[in-house]
């Protein structure tokens, strides 16, 4: 290493010496610039400074050949002013590598990680496949703008519903606060942020009557899967997913405390669902299998059955009740708790929904009871008896005798 006054005249002739592989010198003209030379002819600026953990560092300015002396000293003066200001441009620009591509996260964290606890993780990485990554996935997290998510959105909309949309903007939403709450380089806000959902009119949402849910019993009665009789009035009593109720296993019910604990819900954690006079009725005239666990097995496997779909269509269509699906049966038991008065926290819990505006769906079936409770005063205080006798106020008419 060597300290010279350089001149454009000197860093032109500098060369190394036979056997050495470079040569390093130091600019007395402008501190911080140093000029290294190889065997092979090549000469490079350099910045040499120390970052704020006193480490030193050594940042290419460009080659030689490519900038004169007088321009690599003004390089030089300007990243040392930004130095003396606190901002370090190299530091910067490290930084800026670190920060993943969206799709990088995506694979490598974010799925990864939703997979140790998320049962519904193959439905996201359906989205991520289909929708996120081939729109977004090539982009830097960094990048990623409020822009970009409204454009998709508006072009998204053009050929999926208002709901599937939703589903998108969320998913990506929740990557993002995953993203920042791992102080993932470079992310430190949401391009999610304050983009509302769309309003989504496409719920198809069916509740079963009274006099419905009697019909649909008595021809699940007469068909030939025998344990349709109790697998349905099952889901109608516990407003259980159909899941949940064909994997139930004999020792998930405490009949002393009367709960029924399900071991996985679709959050991924336990709940608990309070076992009804009715469900345990019903529990206690279901067939009890020899060396099987389940309560609500196939006969013949005396496993969980993986579809009763043939038995359950042709059950509902034989009543007239073919636009009934199976989880409109969990959807009827919230009616039918609203209805008789219980609280939409009531229903939150025993449905198992983590947030209260999944059950908010369910606030207008009130309206039925309300209006009856309402009645009840104008039945109990007859106002008609109270009202003032207006008859005087009457206009007589005068008749024309024929």
């Amino acid at each position: 290493m060597a300290t010279l006054v350089l001149t454009q005249k000197l860093v032109n002739s500098l060369s190394c010496d036979d056997g050495v592989k470079k040569f390093t010198a130091f600019d007395k003209g402008c501190k911080n610039l140093v000029l290294e030379v190889n065997n092979t002819g090549r000469k490079t600026y350099y910045f040499r400074y120390q970052d704020t953990r006193g480490k030193t560092r050594q940042p290419k300015l460009s080659d030689a050949n490519s900038i004169t002396l007088k321009q690599a000293r003004t390089l030089c003066d300007r990243f040392r002013s930004k130095l003396a200001m606190g901002e370090d441009p190299w530091e910067t620009k490290a930084e800026l590598k670190r920060v993943p591509k969206l799709e990088t996260f995506i694979w490598e964290s974010f799925l990864p990680f939703i997979k140790t606890y998320k049962r519904s993780w193959d439905t996201d990485q359906s989205l991520l496949k289909n929708h996120i990554v081939p729109t977004f996935g090539h982009l830097y997290m960094d990048q990623l703008n409020k822009k970009h998510v409204i454009d998709f959105i508006g072009k998204h909309l053009e050929t999926h519903a208002p709901g599937s949309v939703n589903r998108v903007t969320i998913l990506l939403r929740y990557i993002y606060n995953c993203a920042i709450r791992w102080e993932t380089t470079g992310i430190t806000k949401n391009p999610t942020n304050n983009i509302p959902l769309l309003e989504e009119n496409n719920k198809k949402e069916r509740f079963l009557s009274k006099e419905e849910a009697e019909t649909l019993l008595g021809a699940i009665q007469k068909s030939p899967n025998k344990m349709l009789q109790y697998i349905v009035p099952m889901l109608i009593l516990t407003g259980a997913r159909k899941n949940e109720v064909l994997k139930a296993k004999w020792e998930d019910f405490n009949f002393e405390q009367k709960v029924w604990r399900i071991p996985m819900s679709k959050s991924g954690k336990a709940r608990y669902v309070p076992l009804s006079d009715g469900v345990e009725q019903l529990l206690s005239n279901v067939p009890v299998f020899d060396d099987c666990v389940y309560v609500f097995p196939n006969p013949k496997t005396l496993k969980p059955y993986i579809s009763f779909f043939h038995a359950w269509n042709t059950a509902r269509k034989s009543v007239g009740l073919g636009d009934v699906r199976v989880h409109d049966l969990r959807h009827s038991f919230a009616s039918f708790l609203v209805n008789a008065g219980r609280s939409l926290y009531e229903v939150q819990k025993i449905l198992g929904h983590t947030q209260i505006k999944t059950t908010q769906r369910y606030a207008h079936l009130s309206q039925e009871s309300l209006l009856s409770a309402a009645n009840a005063v104008s039945n109990a205080v007859p106002i008609a008896h109270c009202l003032p006798n207006k008859t005087h106020e009457v206009q007589l008419v005068q008749i024309a005798s024929q």
